[in-house]
């Protein structure tokens, strides 16, 4: 390990964000010879789906129309790749997928998303699968080879640089996955995430109305605003998603939401 690349694992550690994070780990992939890389995450994993998209996390430095089609439409869960991340940890080349077409061992609707992939340029690659401490929790990165590469130039780039591909990826899914994260259009307010916090650490509403020297209507309406934000039936619930989406107990100080 070069000192450079040591330097780059620190900085992805220490770094302040996810733009920020996110950023040291795809310029050093793009260098690799992947511009177009796919990471998502969930820690509400439930069968073969990853719960409410919106409790998800989905980055790519692909453009607009790509993300649309592949985050939101759920193109992603229909693609080889997605599959065989959901099954394995570690990393592979897509050269089996090919294998696997030429072989007849695709689905139809696994066929079709690689005809929509071509059509997008996204033929070759490299998949990544993080291991996870929690059962409900799961985490893959694709890295789209750019267009002038081959299978066999992937294969290459795997067989030299495939391990420090795979290093920066986990200290990069490490980082991202301690820091908070709301796709939510309605984030939560200090107030909001201060009364989760009196909360979660058992305290009454009438507890919380004295500590925050509110009244306990004012109490109620900060915890209904933030099961709402949190699209949570219960406060327990919302204690809860808050936690696993790192929204309270933050040493730093959180966005703020948008008043009105």
């Amino acid at each position: 390990m070069t000192e450079d690349f040591t330097t780059l694992i620190v900085r992805i550690a220490e770094a302040p964000g996810v733009e920020a994070v996110w950023t040291l780990a795809t310029d050093y992939f793009r260098a690799a010879g992947f511009s177009r890389v796919n990471y998502g995450y969930t820690r509400f994993l439930h069968g073969n789906g990853i719960g409410n998209p919106a409790d998800a996390m989905f980055l790519t430095t692909a453009s607009p129309d790509y993300a649309t089609r592949y985050f939101a439409g759920g193109f992603y869960a229909r693609t080889p790749a997605f599959k065989w991340a959901q099954a394995n940890t570690g990393a592979c080349t897509w050269k089996w997928v090919r294998e696997a077409m030429e072989a007849g061992r695709l689905t139809p609707d696994e066929l079709a998303a690689l005809r929509q992939n071509a059509t997008m340029g996204v033929r070759a690659g490299i998949t990544i699968s993080f291991p996870e401490a929690s059962a409900r929790a799961k985490g893959a990165m694709g890295l789209i080879a750019d267009p002038e590469l081959t299978e066999e130039d992937v294969e290459r780039i795997f067989a030299t640089q495939g391990k420090a591909l795979q290093a920066v990826a986990q200290v990069m899914h490490l980082k991202l996955v301690q820091m908070p994260f709301s796709a939510r259009k309605r984030a939560l307010t200090s107030r909001q995430r201060e009364v989760l916090e009196w909360v979660a650490g058992g305290k009454t509403a009438q507890d919380v109305a004295t500590l925050m020297q509110i009244s306990l209507a004012m109490v109620e309406k900060h915890l209904k605003l933030a099961r709402e934000a949190l699209d949570a039936d219960t406060t327990v619930q919302a204690v809860a998603k808050a936690t696993l989406l790192n929204l309270i107990f933050q040493p730093q100080v959180l966005p703020e939401a948008a008043v009105g």
